[in-house]
């Protein structure tokens, strides 16, 4: 008795192996290839700068309509703050977009 395994006909077997290991190799680069992230830093960068613009634009147009109605409300000139400080709001909000859009990346 012989510890040698039975002999098995092994040039059909190697090709098959590496052909697999080959098929192996390609599924892992794929999957490697599907689970990068797509976006990079420049995607990152506009989604950040719009989302500066919209916060902006909503906090300065509802800060302004808050800040008017509690005028308003205190002082008794009924749409007259509210009015004032809405515009104040939209003046402050366009500034503050303007002037980020006019910085340089880092």
């Amino acid at each position: 008795m012989s510890d040698e395994p039975p002999a098995r006909d092994s040039v059909g077997e190697d090709a098959r192996l590496e052909r697999l290991d080959e098929r192996l190799k390609a599924l892992r680069e794929r999957e490697e290839q599907r689970n990068k992230p797509n976006a990079g830093t420049e995607t990152d960068d506009s989604y950040r700068a719009g989302n500066r613009v919209l916060a902006d634009l909503l906090g300065g147009v509802i800060g302004g309509l808050f800040i008017g109605w509690v005028i308003d409300h205190f002082a008794g000139t009924s749409p007259w703050g509210l009015l004032v400080m809405l515009f104040l709001g939209i003046f402050v909000a366009f500034r503050n977009i303007i002037r980020n859009s006019n910085q340089r990346p880092d």
